[in-house]
């Protein structure tokens, strides 16, 4: 037995997790198949190979391409089902999942495809005692009006929505590009949470809560440079969704020794430990955990805190909230 299978144990919840990421190759070979696309890898083994990046946009370019093979809302249904199950096994009870409409929509996919079709696979993630909010996000390297367009076509679901984030290519594209959207999504009644501070600069990040108003901070590395952010996150116990392994694979943090995960729970900050892209970035959550534990030698009570932020940074009802957070308390006791 692994020494860390006490934290596999934990309950959890992942809140920064891109569903179009958990794209394994089996899968997408089996969906190139079924819908008859022609992918320039031939197997599992050339799909890994081009997993090599070393950077956020180098990144992209080959998730946009994964995302090919993906028509139908059998094959929505099939990837997020396939994530809560896998993400289940590492513990996670709830999870708050990212999905980009404009990375469909823009291939000729109907919007109805995308979100009948993960809704289901939501649904089934019930079935194996997974809870879920779906997050629709912009893609901020993308025109505002596009967002405005997605927010439109989305009108008739915007019961399976729990709220939009901002994400795609970071610099260059600050989030006060997209004000005028995420304050149309504000009075729809969704929630609000955007990428910001992962190669963006502090000032990103300060945009990003003065003016898209946003809940929760997704990544947030960069605000350790600004002392006053810094304070000002710990203040107001922002949750920041932190991505230990896609930080490492982007070249954001070099050396897992060196990432700035401890040092925010040194700091006060509301940190929790997510997956990103993990199909593409080598671990899902519970692989997320033991890199941060072992690299930073987190203790015992780090971890927990952790866990439990996930469930306090969660758009989950305050009483089912608590109720996990007592469920991790008991699990951690029987460890």
């Amino acid at each position: 037995m692994s020494a860390h299978d006490w934290i596999r144990r934990l309950p959890k919840a992942e809140l920064h997790l891109h569903l179009e990421g958990t794209l394994e190759p089996e899968m997408m070979l089996s969906l190139a198949r079924r819908n008859r696309v022609e992918l320039r890898f031939g197997s599992v083994e050339a799909i890994r190979a081009a997993y090599q990046f070393a950077k956020l946009d180098d990144f992209l370019a080959i998730y946009y391409q994964g995302m090919s093979v993906l028509h139908t809302p059998e094959d929505f249904r099939d990837l997020t089902s396939a994530y809560l199950r896998r993400a289940n096994a590492d513990g996670v009870v709830h999870a708050e999942v990212f999905f980009d409409p404009q990375g469909h929509t823009r291939r000729g996919v109907q919007l109805r495809s995308v979100i009948e079709g993960i809704v289901a696979g939501l649904k089934e993630g019930e079935a194996v005692g997974v809870t879920s909010r779906l997050i629709m996000c912009f893609l901020r390297d993308l025109p505002e009006s596009e967002a405005f367009a997605t927010l439109e076509s989305a009108q008739p679901w915007l019961e399976h929505l729990a709220g939009v984030g901002l994400d795609s290519s970071e610099v260059g594209h600050p989030p006060a590009k997209f004000a005028r959207v995420f304050a149309a999504a504000r009075e729809r009644g969704l929630r609000l949470v955007a990428h910001a501070g992962e190669e963006g600069p502090p000032e990103y990040v300060r945009e990003a809560l003065d003016v898209l108003h946003i809940e929760r901070l997704d990544h947030g590395n960069r605000s350790l440079e600004d002392a006053q952010l810094v304070a000002r996150l710990r203040e107001s116990q922002m949750t920041l969704t932190v991505c230990p392994l896609s930080n490492q694979r982007l070249g954001s943090v070099r050396d897992l020794r060196r990432h700035p995960l401890k040092r925010m729970l040194d700091l006060g900050l509301r940190a929790t430990v997510n997956s990103d892209d993990p199909a593409y970035f080598g671990g899902y959550v519970h692989d997320n955990f033991v890199a941060a534990v072992d690299n930073l030698q987190l203790t015992d009570d780090e971890v927990v805190e952790l866990v439990k932020n996930s469930f306090r940074g969660s758009f989950l009802e305050r009483s089912a909230a608590d109720r996990h957070l007592a469920e991790v308390d008991r699990a951690r006791n029987g460890k």
